[in-house]
């Protein structure tokens, strides 16, 4: 008996003893580790020594955990780029699979996405560093996003669009005091419209500054592949008219029914590429390529890369296997990406590649031009913007929409007559559509 009562004492001592130790731990982080090593042999104090070393523990795994977001693969011909934007700073949350940063190639830009939800603790770069593959970009410590993260930004934006509607009474106010009081001012009137000549005046003198902005790594790679175009290639440029009303008229008959049916609007570009991959049929050198300077590949196949002016410079995604395309599939295909080069959505997998090349500067209201060829292709063909002329049509003079083309080769692997014969074929085939159906 007199056993049993001790040990209940002893417990209760070391219940009294645990929660001296919980008080006195919390304002003291040093006596609490000076009492572990006295009552460690101890069943209650082990406990409490488990639970706080437990804690100290999930803290520093917190603490010292954060995730490094590394610069992804890209593309086997890019290794590295150019870290063009943050979407987010230090203290913010960010999802699973939320846009992070982005990083400018000499192609396209890469989006880098969190791999984990939790919130951003350190930024490993600076915007426009150049950064590797498997360069460390920033970390990110793990946890859950808070509901309030989300409601704190459109929570920010409310203050500035009040703003206006603050200043407009004021605006009235100053207005009515002009009102109020226009005969006293009319001596201050006089001196202030003499002294606006005197500011028209130093206003109107020439500027002379002068802005200097790096080149962002898409214009510098297109810089170095027009120079590489103009150092390798043999261009020439062969020239020719083309009548567009016959497709004018047909564009006019069904654009609307197409557009009804399919949703896909009737443009020119659709019956360009067309009548260029019939064409090839004939002359398939257009669509071949020179390889080592010493070799020559031919297609059974036709990619055509679709000149795209962005903001940041000109993309050529392609449409693959055009040949095997209709008109309409063709049309589809570039208006799709056209709206994805303009977003900034393309991959690599669409810019990859490519036989032969069509630019439309018409659409901004060129007459008349050479484009220049995309290596390593052998030719591009050139449109231009459709002008109304008088031209003679069976011995009369009338007036057509008119349409010049232009189609730069290289002369190392087309001669002069395939290229001529080529434009020329192309020209018949638009000046009569319903040929498309015949060849």
């Amino acid at each position: 008996m007199l056993r049993v009562a001790r040990r209940a004492n002893n417990i209760q001592c070391l219940a009294r003893c645990s929660q001296a130790v919980l008080r006195k731990s919390s304002l003291s982080p040093a006596f609490a580790r000076g009492l572990k090593t006295t009552i460690r042999p101890t069943p209650i104090a082990s406990n409490l020594t488990h639970r706080s070393q437990n804690l100290r523990t999930s803290m520093l795994f917190v603490r010292h955990n954060s995730q490094v977001v590394k610069v992804p693969e890209m593309a086997e011909s890019i290794t590295e780029g150019t870290l063009a934007s943050f979407a987010k700073e230090v203290g913010e949350y960010v999802r699973q699979d939320e846009l992070i940063a982005t990083i400018e190639t000499d192609k396209i830009d890469v989006e880098v996405n969190a791999p984990i939800s939790g919130k951003v603790t350190e930024l490993l770069v600076n915007v426009d560093d150049t950064v590797e593959v498997g360069q460390d970009l920033l970390k990110i410590e793990p946890g859950e996003v808070p509901a309030d993260a989300e409601k704190a930004e459109p929570k920010k934006e409310e203050p500035k669009k009040e703003e206006p509607k603050k200043e407009a009474p004021k605006e009235e106010t100053k207005k009515e005091a002009k009102k109020a009081a226009p005969k006293k001012e009319e001596p201050k009137k006089e001196t202030s419209k003499a002294a606006t000549p005197e500011k028209t005046q130093s206003a109107g003198k020439f500027s002379r500054t002068e802005e200097r902005v790096k080149m962002n790594r898409m214009r510098l790679r297109i810089a170095e592949r027009l120079k590489e175009s103009q150092n390798t290639a043999a261009s020439l440029t062969t020239f020719n008219e083309v009548d567009m009303s016959a497709l004018m008229e047909m564009r006019k008959l069904y654009k609307d029914e197409i557009l009804k049916k399919t949703g896909i609007k009737f443009g020119f570009m659709g019956a360009f590429s067309k009548a260029s991959t019939l064409a090839m049929k004939s002359i398939p050198a257009v669509n071949a390529a020179i390889e080592n300077n010493d070799t020559m590949v031919f297609r059974d196949y036709v990619d055509i890369s679709i000149a795209v002016a962005t903001p940041k410079g000109l993309v050529t995604p392609i449409v693959r296997n055009a040949e095997s395309l209709s008109v309409l599939e063709i049309e589809e295909a570039i208006a799709n990406l056209g709206v994805r080069a303009r977003d900034g959505k393309l991959t690599l997998e669409d810019m990859a590649g490519g036989t032969f090349t069509i630019s439309n500067g018409g659409v901004f209201g060129s007459l008349y031009g050479t484009p220049i060829i995309n290596m390593p292709q052998t030719a591009v063909l050139g449109l231009h913007g459709i002008k109304e002329r008088p031209v003679a049509v069976n011995g009369k003079v009338e007036i057509r929409p008119m349409m010049y083309l232009a189609l730069t080769y290289d002369h190392r692997m087309l001669d002069g007559r395939e290229a001529v014969t080529f434009l020329k074929t192309v020209k018949e085939l638009i000046e009569d559509p319903r040929k498309m159906l015949l060849v």
